[in-house]
C-alpha cells in the first residue's frame, strides 16, 4: 500500500515508517501538525507531540518526500476514550490535514502512526482513517517497550531527548542526550520507578536527527536552549528549544540526486494545509437499514429464560420457499431481529455477540455489506459486537441462505476491544466487529484465524500451524483484558474445515490439548475447559481452523458484579414418565458429558450423542431417525442438561447459550428436530407444577458438516451449554 506517515519528529513515528517498509508498504508522503505560533514549543494536547516542531520541516529534504503541515487550531473538546466527530476538536485538524493529502495523492490508502500503548490516540487515528476510507497502520502497537527501544537503537535511529517529565530524568543532565547514550539509565529507571522505557507515559519525548530513512541528509543541531517548565525537586519538567540547525548531506545522496530518481526540488515539497474544516463531509454516512415488507416466512426464536441475557436466533423457516439469494435472506433475518429489539426497547447497542452463518463463503463480501447497513458504529456507540462468521449447509437443511444468532443484554454495560489498525499485535478488525466483548465477567471473543497480524495473510503450514498462530492471537487479545486463555478459558469452540483429513484432525486436537493441558497442570486447575469441534464447509479466507474461546475475567469491583443464586425458579425435576430410563441415562453420563464450572458462577458443558450412545438409548433398530428415536435422543440431551444444572446449582434462568448441532448428512429435518426438543423439555417440566412452560430454555438448532467433543469423532448431535449465575447489581 502507499502510505502517508504521521510524523511528530519523535523516534516512534520514524520507527513506525521503517516497520511499514519492512512489511512491503511504500511511504510516499509525510504529515505533521504544528502549533499556531512558531515560538510555542509545546501545546497542552492529548494527541500531538510538538516539541522540536521547528526541525520537522527538514524531514522533507532528508527523506526526499513531500511534507504536508497544518497548524493546530482545535483543542481537546471530546475527552472520552471513544471519539465522536466534534467541531473545534484537535482531531479535526488531523482530519483536514489527511483529507488534503488524500486529495493531492489519491493513490494513498493507508496512514502510519507511532502509537504504542495509548488507546486514546489509536482510536482517534482509526476514527479519522475510517472517515477517509484509509487503513490505519500501527506496527508498534502493544509491542514490548524494552525490545522496541533496543531495536530502534540497533537499527540506526539517532534521537535526542527534547523533553523530560519523570522521576529520575533531569533537564540539566538528560536533555539533548542521545537515546543510545541513555538506554541503560532508562532501563534502570524502569526497574526502580516503573517508568515506560519508550516514554509512553509522557516521561520523555525525543527528536530524531538521523535514521535509515534519511537517505539525503542528517540533521545537525547547532544551538539549543533548556527551558524549565517546572522546577519540582522530585520530577522537574523541562524542554530543549532548538535555536539553530543545519543539514549535513550524506555522501551517497548526491549521486541519487544527479541520477534523477529523487530530487529535493521535485520530491521534498512543503505543503501548508490551511483549509477551513467543513463538517458536511465528515458526518458518518449511514445507509438506512433495508426495509422488509413482510417477514411471515421468517421463524424467530426468542429466549424466555435469563434475566439480563438472552439469545435471538433467526432463519428462513419455510423449506419450500425459493431463496431470493443471500442478500434478500440476510436483510430479512436482520430486519426481523432489529424489529424484535425495538419491540423490547433495545437496539444493536445491546448486542454483545453475533454468530453469522451464511450458505457460501464466496459471498462473504456481500454479507458484510448487508451487515454494515444494520450494525454500525453510530448505532453501537459503546463498540460494535464481536462476531464469528462461518459457512454452514443451510440450503441443504432448508433454512435459506442466512442464519443469525445474537446475544442480547438488557443493560448497556460492556467493555469492547475494537482495534482496527493493522499491527504486529493481533489481527485487526477492519470490518464491523470487535476482537472481544466483556460482559458480567465473561469475555466473548471473536473467532480467530491463523493470520499473521502485520500482513493479515493466512500462515502457511496447514491446520496445525494455523491453530498455533490462532492461539497466539487469542492470547494477545486476552492479555489486553489482563487474562490468559491458558488460565481463564471456560470453553473452546473450534471451527474446522470439513476438508480436513483424518491425520489433520488428530493434529488439530493434539495441538490444542498440548497448548493448555501442560499449563493447567502447572496452575493445578481442577478441570479443563470444555472443547467442541464443529466442522463447516468453509471458513473465512479459506482457513482450515478457527478458534472461538470464552473466558472468565473476574471483576475487581465486588459491588458491581455478584453471584445471583436462583431460588425463585426451581431446578427441573425428573418426571415420573422418565423413571425407567433415568438409570440408563445416568449410567451413560460420564461417556457423553464434559462439564467445567467456576465456583458456582459459570458452568460450561458439552453433551454428545454418538452412534454408540444412540444404539443404547434408541429402541427402533435400523430406523435411527424415526420420529420416536429423535424424541428419545432429544429427551436424553434434555435429561443431561437438567442434571448438569441441578448438580451444579444452576437454574433455567442461568442459561445464556444452548445450541444443538446436527449433521446434515444424517437426513434429519431441522423442524422435526426442533419439535422433538420442544416436546422433550415440555415433558421434563410436565410433572413439576412450579415450572411454567415459558421456562423451557431457548435453544438453537444448527446444521453442520459434523461436530463432536473430539475432532476425530462425528456425533449424531452435540449440545453446547453455557450458564451463568453472575448478574449486575
Amino acid at each position: 500500500m502507499e502510505v502517508v506517515a504521521l510524523v511528530s519528529g519523535g523516534k516512534d513515528s520514524c520507527f513506525a515508517m521503517m516497520r511499514c517498509m519492512d512489511y512491503g508498504h511504500k511511504v510516499v508522503a509525510l504529515a505533521n501538525l504544528i502549533p499556531l505560533d512558531d515560538s510555542v514549543d509545546e501545546l497542552d494536547s492529548y494527541m500531538y507531540q510538538t516539541v522540536g516542531h521547528q526541525i520537522v520541516v527538514s524531514y522533507a529534504k532528508c527523506m526526499g518526500l513531500p511534507l504536508f503541515r497544518r497548524r493546530i487550531r482545535g483543542s481537546t473538546r471530546d475527552q472520552g476514550l471513544k471519539y465522536s466527530v466534534t467541531a473545534g476538536d484537535e482531531v479535526e485538524d488531523m482530519f483536514a490535514l489527511l483529507s488534503e493529502v488524500k486529495r493531492q495523492i489519491p493513490s494513498i490508502s493507508a496512514v502510519s502512526s507511532g502509537a504504542i500503548a495509548s488507546d486514546y490516540q489509536r482510536l482517534r487515528v482509526e476514527s479519522v482513517c475510517s472517515r477517509l476510507g484509509l487503513v490505519s497502520l500501527a506496527y508498534l502497537w502493544r509491542q514490548d517497550q524494552t525490545l522496541l527501544l533496543e531495536e530502534m537503537i540497533r537499527r540506526g535511529i539517532v534521537a535526542i531527548i527534547v523533553k523530560v517529565a519523570a522521576l529520575g530524568l533531569k533537564p540539566s543532565s538528560h536533555l539533548g542526550k542521545e537515546l543510545a547514550e541513555l538506554k541503560c539509565h532508562l532501563l534502570q529507571m524502569n526497574e526502580s520507578y516503573g517508568i515506560n522505557v519508550c516514554g509512553e507515559g509522557g516521561e520523555y519525548e525525543t527528536l530524531t536527527l538521523d535514521c535509515p530513512l534519511f537517505r539525503n541528509a542528517r540533521i545537525i543541531l547547532d544551538d539549543s536552549e533548556v527551558i524549565l517548565h517546572s522546577a519540582d525537586s522530585i520530577a522537574s519538567v523541562g524542554i530543549l528549544h532548538p535555536r539553530a540547525f543545519h543539514l549535513e548531506h550524506k555522501l551517497d545522496s548526491y549521486d541519487r540526486i544527479e541520477d534523477g530518481p529523487v530530487t529535493q526540488e521535485s520530491s521534498s515539497c512543503l505543503y501548508e494545509v490551511d483549509e477551513v474544516i467543513t463538517h458536511t463531509d465528515v458526518e458518518e454516512k449511514q445507509s438506512p437499514s433495508p426495509a422488509v415488507d413482510a417477514c411471515a416466512n421468517i421463524d424467530l426464536c426468542i429466549s424466555k429464560t435469563g434475566k439480563n441475557l438472552r439469545s435471538i436466533g433467526c432463519w428462513i423457516q419455510d423449506p419450500s420457499r425459493a431463496s431470493e439469494g443471500l442478500k434478500a435472506d440476510l436483510v430479512a433475518v436482520l430486519s426481523r431481529i432489529e424489529n424484535q429489539l425495538k419491540e423490547e426497547g433495545l437496539g444493536w447497542v445491546n448486542v454483545l455477540y453475533v454468530h453469522l452463518y451464511i450458505s457460501s463463503m464466496k459471498e462473504f463480501g456481500l454479507a458484510n455489506e448487508v451487515y454494515v447497513s444494520f450494525i454500525t458504529e453510530k448505532k453501537c456507540y459503546l463498540g460494535v459486537p464481536s462476531r464469528s462468521t462461518i459457512e454452514l449447509p443451510l440450503v441443504q437443511a432448508g433454512l435459506g441462505k442466512a442464519y443469525v444468532e445474537v446475544l442480547v443484554s438488557n443493560e448497556v454495560v460492556k467493555r469492547v476491544l475494537h482495534v482496527q489498525s493493522i499491527s504486529c499485535w493481533a489481527p485487526s478488525c477492519i470490518g464491523p466487529y470487535s476482537q472481544a466483548t466483556l460482559y458480567e465477567e465473561i469475555l466473548y471473543m471473536a473467532g480467530q484465524l491463523g493470520l499473521d497480524p502485520p500482513t493479515m495473510k493466512l500462515c502457511p503450514g496447514g491446520p496445525r500451524a494455523e491453530l498455533e498462530l490462532a492461539l497466539q492471537n487469542t492470547e494477545a487479545v486476552a492479555n489486553a483484558f489482563s487474562c490468559s486463555i491458558y488460565s481463564s478459558a471456560i470453553h473452546f469452540l473450534v471451527y474446522c474445515s470439513a476438508q480436513l483429513t483424518s491425520s489433520e484432525k488428530e493434529e488439530v486436537e493434539q495441538t490444542l490439548k498440548s497448548s493448555y493441558i501442560a499449563r493447567l497442570d502447572c496452575l493445578k486447575a481442577v478441570s479443563s475447559p470444555t472443547v467442541l469441534y464443529v466442522f463447516a464447509p468453509d471458513l473465512p479466507k479459506g482457513a482450515r481452523v478457527e478458534i472461538k474461546p470464552i473466558l472468565y475475567v473476574p471483576s475487581n469491583d465486588d459491588g458491581v458484579v455478584t453471584i445471583e443464586m436462583e431460588t425463585g425458579v426451581p431446578l427441573p425435576a425428573v418426571s415420573k414418565a422418565w423413571t425407567d430410563c433415568s438409570a440408563l441415562y445416568s449410567e451413560l453420563r460420564d461417556s457423553c458429558c464434559q462439564v467445567h464450572t467456576i465456583g458456582g458462577r459459570i458452568c460450561s458443558a458439552v453433551v454428545s450423542i454418538t452412534d454408540d450412545i444412540a444404539s443404547k438409548i434408541c429402541s427402533t433398530a435400523g430406523q435411527l431417525y424415526h420420529r420416536e428415536n429423535l424424541k428419545t435422543m432429544a429427551r436424553f440431551c434434555a435429561f443431561q442438561i437438567a442434571k448438569i444444572l441441578e448438580d451444579n446449582k444452576f437454574s433455567w434462568d442461568s442459561i445464556t447459550m444452548l445450541r444443538f448441532y446436527y449433521s446434515v448428512d444424517l437426513s434429519m429435518a431441522a423442524d422435526a428436530l426442533r419439535g422433538a426438543f420442544s416436546e422433550a423439555f415440555a415433558e421434563l417440566a410436565e410433572d413439576n407444577s412450579s415450572m411454567r412452560t415459558d421456562k423451557i430454555p431457548f435453544y438453537n438448532i444448527v446444521p453442520v458438516a459434523g461436530s463432536g467433543r473430539s475432532a476425530c469423532t462425528n456425533d449424531i448431535m452435540t449440545c453446547e451449554l453455557l450458564a451463568s449465575n453472575i448478574s449486575s447489581a
